[in-house]
């Protein structure tokens, strides 16, 4: 029993590990693309068409999925003010945003998933791409936050940097 959680465990690390890549390289080609535009339009007084939308695509999808990796790591506002409740309080309000985060998560993949599909007709002007490929991050988005979520209320901890926490109330003593 032990061994199929262990490659359950390692499965899921490795998906999880594989999104936090995708969204690494959403960031570095936004960027790039960027610095390109910049440059060919201030030095050269042009830019290619589509580097707009595909800009605004992957900032589309690095925010989204964005927002499930915040929940995965527990990033949501938090106040202080509660950390002097009992702890068992303190567990239940926990338990509380991760069901809220669930419903959120159920949110987006119903309703995203009718958003994406209304797009699906429509098409992005520069790259001729169906507009639903901006739009169906949002249902992906909801997949992952229901797992995410999910894991957490059975108790799982998910976070895979606890540091920036740490480093945080470091700084605020």
């Amino acid at each position: 029993m032990a061994e199929k959680k262990d490659v359950a465990q390692g499965c899921f690390l490795r998906i999880d590990k594989l999104i936090d890549g995708f969204c690494i390289i959403l960031l570095v080609t936004m960027i790039l693309i960027v610095v390109l535009a910049v440059i060919t339009r201030k030095g050269f007084g042009w830019m290619f068409a589509w580097s707009e939308e595909i800009t605004l695509l992957c900032l589309t999808w690095f925010t989204f999925m964005g927002i499930a990796v915040g929940f995965r790591e527990r990033l949501h506002l938090s106040m202080d003010l509660f950390d002097r409740l009992p702890k068992k309080i303190i567990r239940l309000s926990d338990r509380l945003i991760d069901l809220v985060t669930f419903f959120f998560g159920l949110y987006l993949v119903i309703f995203g998933w009718n958003f994406a599909m209304s797009m699906r007709g429509s098409i992005l002007s520069a790259t001729q791409m169906p507009n639903l490929v901006q739009y169906i991050v949002m249902p992906i988005t909801g997949v992952m936050t229901c797992v995410y979520s999910a894991l957490q209320l059975l108790g799982c901890d998910l976070r895979r940097y606890n540091i920036i926490e740490e480093e945080i109330k470091r700084d605020a003593e």
